[in-house]
């Protein structure tokens, strides 16, 4: 089951709880306080006490704050905390984020105060996170010097779910004035992820400057939890966890070291697992641009590519605070990514992090998938996530930062396409697959004509390997230009030895010459750029056919009584593979070619159609539905001998025209397998040496 239809079905189950829990409570605070703990981030989370009021074994502890003693979870609530803890995350592991988060939010609490309130002694230096992992004890246990609860904290805040004491804790630094940017927690349930692993956890607390010996809250996730006090407690939360039978991996440091480094590899504070620190590479997207130099952004791209030895060819940094607070930074890889890379379905390569802390690995969410080549993170405090921060909500608020991403991505290219061409081609050569991609992807026209302005092509009038953008070539554009004329071919040799450019390179008109497979696909796709039309040569020319100008040369006016013979002994030899025999005084170098109106979709249809059948469609059926016209250079030597002699020597004559019939669809793209026209070329080989 995908993971999200599991939140949804978690999701319904415990507003099923919640409802039955609150039947005693009026209707108009019940509908709240259910529908708050489901709502966006922005709203505040209800708080669900889940101990009972009749509390058994208590006593008051010697401070006074709160009674100890054991308390009994109500049958309901015990049944919703068995949902949080085993139900609401798609992956076990996830408790190691989630207790990570929760010890770097006490100890940017514990800072906070520090600074704003007295001085306990402890600098940010002595801040940290501390892992120690017992493989014979079957434990795994999270400390650190953070703010600390005393009893009646540890009732308001483990005793109740939902309750956020960082949000809390946020919502009263926004009143006096001040922000708390690297607090992480936002709905008060990761802690009980802990009972996805643990069959019992163990919580030692004690705050900073209290001369109590410090609590111990325990509980094994079933119906009770117990508070009782604790001797030798440290400043500060340790959580011990005495991990299940099958959970034993996460008694090995190999396994929590992966994890740590997945999801909390930038938090704020030293993580050391056994007395190893763990978090060594530093989030450069939180930092200015005078505190990074080349070495940590070479550093930091090869930690998210997974590379060794890539360098990166492009680098970008963007901050910005609009439409949401988004901290990011990009880079480009300079190795050309193969073929397989190109073809395969692969995912995005941004992750997204939510104040340092990972929420997803290659996100398919905040780039369009063609951008995939792209490696890097999006942060944003403010990126609204479900409840188990998996999954993000409100898709159009997603779409907006999509689209802000994208958009100064783009920009970023264009910008460096002018600052230096010459990296730019080698970046053009290595990534256009991707550019195509998004042009033939994207949804509308802008956002197409938004990616074109990447392409870069060479044309007929730039010297070979000097290539334009479509801008570009709008720019030169003569006034009475109304196109924008390309031709697909191969090669620029074939290009331009092409009987299509050479039929209209008389107009002296500028033509892109496109060079890869799919760039014809693209252009058929894009259609328009900046309102000009995107034109092949070969739609001109058939236009040019069908002008009422008497300038035009294609009309048969001047052609002799002889041509007009052998251009009715050519359509009956050709008979319904062609609907239309014509001359031409256009080609020079070519004594024939065809045309077909959009030979550009045809050529498309015709190679998806070899892919489903390679026998292909007969010669009859292209002629009926291309209706392809026939057209002969009634200037070429080959054209008027055969011309003269089709008459008396017709067998030779046919397999000749024939053979010029196939070499003109062959120039057209328009034949998958050139293979059978081998036995014709043989005998019209034999006829003629016959004839010597």
């Amino acid at each position: 089951m995908a993971t999200s239809g599991v939140s949804r079905i978690v999701g319904q189950r415990l507003k099923s709880i919640l409802t039955r829990s609150y039947s005693r409570i009026s209707n108009s605070a019940r509908v709240t306080c259910t529908n708050q703990l489901f709502a966006l981030p922005k709203q505040h989370p209800s708080s669900i006490a889940f101990y009972s009021s009749a509390q058994a074994n208590t006593a008051t502890s010697q401070s006074g704050d709160a009674k100890l003693g054991d308390y009994e979870f109500q049958a309901e609530t015990a049944q919703l905390l068995d949902i949080v803890a085993k139900s609401l995350y798609s992956e076990n592991e996830i408790f190691i984020r989630e207790l990570i988060s929760n010890s770097s939010d006490a100890l940017e609490k514990q800072r906070y105060q520090h600074l704003s309130q007295e001085n306990d002694g402890v600098s940010d230096d002595d801040y940290e996170i501390n892992i120690i992992v017992d493989k014979q004890e079957n434990t795994i246990t999270f400390q650190d010097n953070g703010i600390g609860m005393n009893s009646e904290d540890l009732i308001s805040n483990l005793g109740v779910i939902a309750r956020s004491g960082s949000k809390k804790f946020i919502e009263q630094l926004k009143s006096q004035g001040d922000g708390a940017n690297s607090i992480i927690g936002q709905f008060g349930v990761g802690f009980y992820s802990a009972f996805m692993v643990g069959s019992k956890v163990v919580v030692y607390s004690k705050p900073h400057g209290d001369d109590s010996p410090g609590f111990m809250w325990s509980s094994e996730g079933g119906v009770s939890f117990s508070i009782s006090e604790a001797q030798n407690v440290d400043p500060g939360t340790k959580i011990v966890i005495h991990l299940k039978p099958d959970c034993r991996k996460f008694a090995t440091e190999d396994a929590v070291k992966g994890i740590v480094q997945k999801y909390n590899n930038f938090v704020g504070f030293p993580i050391k697992l056994n007395g190893t620190q763990l978090n060594t590479v530093q989030p450069l997207w939180t930092m200015g641009p005078s505190q990074i130099d080349e070495d940590m952004h070479l550093n930091f791209f090869r930690y998210m590519s997974g590379s060794t030895t890539d360098h990166y060819q492009y680098k970008l940094v963007y901050k910005t605070d609009a439409p949401l607070n988004i901290r990011s930074i990009f880079y480009v890889p300079e190795s050309r990514p193969s073929l397989l890379d190109m073809s395969k379905e692969s995912t995005s390569g941004v992750s997204l992090y939510s104040r340092k802390v990972l929420i997803q690995d290659k996100t398919e969410h905040l780039i369009p998938k063609w951008l995939r080549f792209v490696r890097g993170v999006v942060d944003s405090e403010d990126i609204p996530l479900n409840l188990s921060r998996e999954l993000l909500q409100n898709s159009s608020l997603i779409a907006k930062i999509r689209d802000t991403i994208t958009g100064r991505l783009i920009r970023f290219f264009k910008d460096q396409s002018k600052k230096d061409e010459e990296k730019y081609a080698v970046f053009h050569a290595a990534y256009k697959m991707f550019i195509a991609e998004g042009v033939m992807s994207e949804s509308t026209q802008d956002k197409r004509e938004e990616v074109a302005q990447l392409l870069r092509y060479e044309t007929s009038l730039k010297p070979e390997g000097q290539s334009v953008s479509l801008d570009e070539y709008i720019k030169n554009m003569t006034d009475d230009q109304r196109n924008i004329f390309y031709l697909c071919a191969p090669s620029r040799q074939l290009a331009e030895s092409s009987p299509y450019y050479e039929a209209v390179k008389s107009k002296k008109m500028e033509v892109l010459f496109c060079y890869d497979p799919f760039d014809e696909i693209m252009m058929l796709q894009l259609k328009t750029y900046r309102g000009k039309q995107l034109f092949s040569v070969e739609n001109e020319i058939v236009a040019d056919m069908f002008k009422d100008d008497k300038k035009t040369d294609t009309t048969d006016e001047l052609v002799s009584p002889q041509m007009t013979k052998f251009k009715d002994w050519t359509k009956g030899v050709l008979g319904e593979r062609v609907a239309e025999v014509k001359t031409t005084t256009k080609l020079d170098k070519h004594p024939a070619m065809v045309t077909v109106w959009e030979m550009g979709s045809v050529r498309h249809f015709l190679r998806s159609q070899y892919l489903v059948d390679p026998k292909g469609l007969s010669d009859k059926e292209r002629g009926m539905l291309f209706k392809p016209v026939f057209q002969l250079n009634s200037n070429h030597p080959a054209v008027l001998k055969l011309s003269q002699i089709h008459e008396t020597e017709p067998e030779i004559s046919s397999l000749a025209l024939e053979q010029l019939y196939e070499n003109a669809m062959v120039s057209a793209g328009l034949i998958e397998d050139a293979r059978p026209m081998v036995n014709r070329l043989n005998d019209l080989l034999t006829k003629i040496l016959e004839k010597i």
